[in-house]
C-alpha cells in the first residue's frame, strides 16, 4: 500500500527542486535518505523532511508490517509550480525590472517493493491462466 506526502508552497524555484527530485526518483528509501543528506543544495533539506513524512504515513497505514522487514522505495515524485511573488527592482533611467520569486508544490509517493512484486506476479498469473493453449484432436498433418 502506497503512502503520499505533499509539500505545499515551498519557497524554492521548481526548476531547482526538480534537479534534486530527479536524483531520488525510483530509489529505495534508505538510499534516498543518504543521497539527500549529502546533497549540498538547500532544497534537499525540504525533500528529506518530505520523505520522512511519507515513510511515517506509510507506517501509520501498515501497522502490522515492520519497517525494517519491508523495503520502501520512492514510487513517484512530482514538482509542480505554485504561485509567484512579483516584485520590482529599481533600474536605470527610472525604470523597474521585474523579479519573480517562484514557489512550488511537491508530491512524493512511497510504496513497498514486496507489494509491487506481488501484484505484478498476480497479473502475470492471470494472463497465463487466461491464455488458452491450442488443442490438437489427434489429427496432425
Amino acid at each position: 500500500m502506497e503512502a503520499v506526502a505533499r509539500l505545499k508552497k515551498s519557497p524554492i524555484a521548481p526548476r531547482k527542486m526538480r534537479l534534486v527530485a530527479d536524483l531520488i526518483r525510483g530509489m529505495k528509501a534508505n538510499k534516498a535518505f543518504a543521497v539527500l543528506k549529502h546533497e549540498p543544495k538547500k532544497c534537499a533539506i525540504h525533500l528529506e523532511k518530505l520523505l520522512l513524512a511519507a515513510v511515517a504515513s506509510w507506517q501509520d497505514k501498515n501497522k502490522d508490517l515492520a519497517l525494517e522487514e519491508v523495503e520502501l522505495y520512492v514510487k513517484s515524485i512530482s514538482v509542480d509550480s505554485a504561485g509567484m511573488l512579483k516584485r520590482l527592482r529599481p533600474a536605470p533611467q527610472g525604470r523597474g525590472h521585474r523579479i519573480r520569486k517562484r514557489y512550488n508544490h511537491v508530491t512524493l509517493v512511497v510504496d513497498s517493493l514486496e507489494q509491487e512484486v506481488a501484484t505484478s506476479n498476480k497479473e502475470a498469473n492471470k494472463t497465463k491462466t487466461n491464455q488458452t493453449e491450442p488443442t490438437t484432436d489427434g489429427a496432425e498433418s
